[in-house]
């Protein structure tokens, strides 16, 4: 199940969470690892394959800094993890989150 949202905290999303983060310029695919520990993929210099990431943010149009929310009309902010850098976005346009699907357990083998 998807759903698109205006305002999202990272906080409130485990490991089995991905994110859709359409900018304006960009699409970014976001993995949650765990509190604000990512993997994102989408900028074709920074992480066009899934890298591991810190989720900063978002800035408004002021200046303020919103630590680990992801907000439509606001900037992305994101520490890469090699090299260390941060990549800020432009503005985000649609945030679509889904909870992925739980993988079946294994049943142990009888022999």
């Amino acid at each position: 199940m998807t759903i698109s949202t205006e305002l999202l905290d990272l906080k409130n999303l485990g490991p089995s969470f991905s994110i859709d983060v359409e900018t304006s310029s960009r699409h970014y695919k976001i993995e949650c690892l765990g509190g604000n520990a990512i993997r994102i993929s989408g900028h074709p210099e920074y992480c066009p394959e899934p890298v591991r990431a810190w989720l900063q943010g978002s800035i408004d149009r002021e200046g303020a800094m919103e630590f680990g929310v992801i907000g439509r009309g606001k900037r992305l902010v994101f520490m890469l993890q090699e090299p260390r850098r941060p990549v800020t976005t432009s503005k985000v346009r649609h945030v679509h989150v889904r909870e992925s699907e739980p993988q079946p357990k294994s049943s142990p083998s009888v022999h």
